[in-house]
């Protein structure tokens, strides 16, 4: 079995978020996807197989099967757009029959995604104690979305992933009002192994809708502000998400699975 891993949002290596991407005739058991993505010890390794016109795709944490990933379907748009198919668009179905496009267009990969409603949550102790800080505003949609007073808070903040952990929703976000960018983020995943997602493309269905709302603009460039760090340029079309960014490949190799 051939695997690429491609580092997404991002035109240099070791940068962005790398993901992992199996291209494959038809599917595997489910534990061996989860062996790999285990073994891989990424934050995503996604599997897609051409059914018809389209690729069917899954993503695996080492935590977990998820439902939504957005740098390991760039990723895997990449490989397909650039190893697989002679075209610029890919369309995807997910397992929860969510239809999913990504264009290329020049050097980016613009993904079309939807958008999380998210719903106002009060500001509970337990919020403040995990995070360290008092957010001015939270919400929730699948993950826990907080939004704190400047682009340093979300920069200098240190992470306590027990207290996180414990939090509702899938992932934590933590964001704030940019300078240079539209808006700064972070990503944090301990319920799925992964202590920092280093650039979160289904943490900007979150992050985008709101700060499109705060700032009364369609578009958003957004940084996430990780030790790899990434940008994503981001559109709000109805209740949809458009996320491009770049991608590169870092490595081509041969999974002895039998």
């Amino acid at each position: 079995m051939k695997q690429y891993v491609v580092d997404a949002f991002t035109n240099q290596i070791f940068k962005g978020n790398p993901a992992a991407v199996c291209i494959l005739d038809e599917w595997i058991n489910e534990e061996v996807m989860l062996n790999i993505a285990i073994e891989n010890n990424l934050s995503e390794t996604a599997f897609a197989v051409k059914n018809s016109n389209q690729y069917e795709i899954r993503w695996f944490t080492p935590g977990g099967e998820v439902d939504l990933c957005g740098h390991a379907t760039l990723a895997t748009a990449f490989v397909i757009l650039n190893f697989y198919e002679n075209t610029d668009e890919i369309y995807f179905k997910t397992i929860d029959n969510i239809q999913l496009s990504v264009k290329r267009k020049d050097t980016l990969y613009e993904m079309e995604f939807p958008a999380y409603d998210l719903k106002p949550v009060h500001i509970t102790d337990e919020i403040i104690n995990a995070l360290g800080v008092q957010p001015n505003e939270v919400f929730k949609a699948r993950d826990l979305l907080c939004v704190l007073d400047s682009p340093q808070s979300v920069i200098d903040f240190k992470p306590n992933l027990d207290k996180i952990e414990k939090l509702e929703g899938l992932l934590l976000h933590i964001t704030a009002k940019g300078k240079e960018y539209d808006c700064v983020s972070r990503s944090f995943g301990p319920k799925l192994n992964i202590p920092e997602d280093p650039v979160c493309g289904s943490g900007h269905c979150h992050i985008v809708p709101y700060w499109s709302e705060k700032l009364n603009k369609n578009n958003i460039h957004a940084y996430q502000a990780s030790k790899r760090s990434g940008q994503l340029y981001c559109k709000i079309k109805n209740d949809k998400v458009l996320i491009a960014g770049e991608a590169t490949l870092f490595s081509e190799s041969k999974l002895n699975i039998k």
